[in-house]
């Protein structure tokens, strides 16, 4: 259960791999194929230099030590920022686990400024989405896999209390 003790904290450098690793694994929770899982690789591949940029932000959801979720955020413009990724361990998808990391991203996307969050979702979490306050706006093709539409979510993010914190 979600309500089990957590934290939610800045990624940390050496990362990296780790975060790429449980990418992977999330994606593949939805039932895709080795041969689509190898294709989308490389778009879910993170590096050190993401994770010390500065530009991207990245925060991690820690249960026992034990990274189980992370979610990126990269800003787009003065207003909007989009979250570019949001992953939750396979045997925890479904816990609440997701819902932390929305409603944390929500928040410092607010405190960073923003009055929109942009998702370009997988399918799959559209009803994820929608629950967390997502409006489907449109859509957008995959990085990975050309001629692939993913739908795109806007949250509204103009009653956030931009309060999170970046431990």
């Amino acid at each position: 259960m979600a309500n089990e003790a957590h934290t939610i904290r800045a990624a940390r450098a050496g990362e990296a791999a780790l975060l790429s690793g449980l990418a992977l694994r999330s994606k593949a929770h939805w039932g895709y194929s080795p041969e689509f899982i190898e294709a989308c690789r490389v778009e879910l591949t993170y590096s050190e230099e993401q994770l010390r940029s500065g530009y991207t932000r990245c925060f991690v959801l820690e249960r026992g030590g034990i990274v189980t979720g992370f979610y990126t955020l990269v800003p787009q413009n003065t207003d909007s920022v989009e979250l570019e990724a949001l992953f939750v361990e396979p045997a925890l998808v479904g816990r609440g686990f997701g819902r932390l990391l929305i409603e944390h991203a929500k928040s410092v996307a607010g405190a960073m400024g923003a009055t929109r969050l942009v998702v370009q979702g997988d399918p799959n979490a559209e009803r994820f989405y929608r629950a967390a306050g997502g409006v489907l706006t449109g859509q957008r093709e995959s990085g990975s896999i050309p001629g692939r539409l993913l739908p795109v979510f806007e949250i509204d993010l103009s009653a956030q209390s931009g309060t999170a914190r970046d431990d």
